[in-house]
């Protein structure tokens, strides 16, 4: 019980404090959680990202099985979700909504704090090419199960071509196999708004979830909330096991994997009319009960 305690007060709690002070800023000084969103999402996580894996260690071979693994836990548990969902009977909207809010993890806002508050620095570099392709995943795949046929597999991935992170890969890519060394005046700028990353990240969870409200259909609602705290982890653990992760790559693959369901399936919801009132109450839930999974699940790593 020390232990546990201890881990929650060391890498968890402190995410959640940042986070309240989102919420209040939202809630008291009505603050725009959409302008403060944008400019994580399009200047500090590519700048994270870029600095993470040029300054990091990670063979290419590693690299490849972080990415397999990605791809690997967030369609396992899109089949898993949808194999439920057969005999409950929803209608092609919930379907889509139940769908995206297993598959899809908070890896940005909350997953990269707690990677590198349990694990370290390493383990954060790591966890960033899970954030990635999550990502690119979320604006493909999640796209395209949200628009529910409306929008054809050319438009989806062309959706890819405007997430800023693929650019930070792609750049960073280029510097790794050159060999390059950056000069301090391009490289200090870049560390600059990587080190402001992760602080905006957890205020815009906390803004986020200050629109939160009480869900339709608790009972469903609490069904993905399982899937998304417990059965996820649990396939993550196995994958982990058959590509050989292991080490810091095995716990910020994990970690990654484990986290509540994704603020941006919100945005997805309400963009395409599918159960946003739903979508809003699992990313609610799964956030408001992840302390207790995540506490447990960074011991069992430890």
């Amino acid at each position: 019980m020390t232990l546990l305690l201890s881990i929650f007060a060391n890498d968890v709690l402190p995410i959640f404090l940042v986070a309240s002070v989102g919420f209040l800023l939202a809630r008291y000084l009505h603050a725009d959680v959409k302008t403060l969103s944008r400019l994580a999402f399009n200047a500090l996580a590519p700048c994270l990202v870029f600095n993470l894996l040029v300054t990091s260690k990670i063979s290419a071979d590693e690299f490849g099985r972080m990415v397999l693994f990605a791809v690997c836990v967030v369609l396992g548990i899109g089949l898993i979700g949808r194999l439920i969902t057969l005999p409950l009977r929803l209608d092609r909207a919930t379907v889509s909504a139940f769908m995206i809010v297993v598959m899809f993890s908070n890896g940005g806002n909350y997953g990269l704090p707690v990677s590198l508050f349990a694990f370290g620095k390493d383990a954060l570099a790591r966890a960033t090419i899970y954030f990635v392709t999550s990502s690119i995943l979320t604006y493909t795949v999640g796209v395209f199960l949200a628009s529910s046929g409306r929008k054809n597999t050319r438009e989806a991935l062309t959706g890819v071509l405007k997430v800023p992170v693929v650019y930070g890969v792609i750049a960073a890519a280029i510097v790794v196999a050159t060999k390059t060394t950056l000069p301090a005046p391009v490289m200090r700028p870049i560390e600059l708004l990587s080190d402001a990353a992760l602080p905006v990240m957890m205020l815009v969870l906390g803004m986020q979830l200050e629109r939160a409200a009480i869900p339709e259909r608790p009972l469903l609602v609490v069904l993905a909330t399982v899937l998304t705290l417990v059965v996820t982890p649990l396939l993550a653990l196995g994958l982990a096991q058959v590509l050989g992760l292991s080490g810091t790559a095995r716990q910020a693959a994990v970690i990654e994997a484990s986290m509540p369901t994704a603020v941006v399936t919100t945005i997805l919801a309400l963009e395409y009319e599918i159960a946003p009132a739903f979508v809003t109450g699992v990313v609610f839930l799964s956030t408001l009960l992840s302390p207790f999974t995540v506490t447990l699940l960074i011991a069992h790593l430890k």
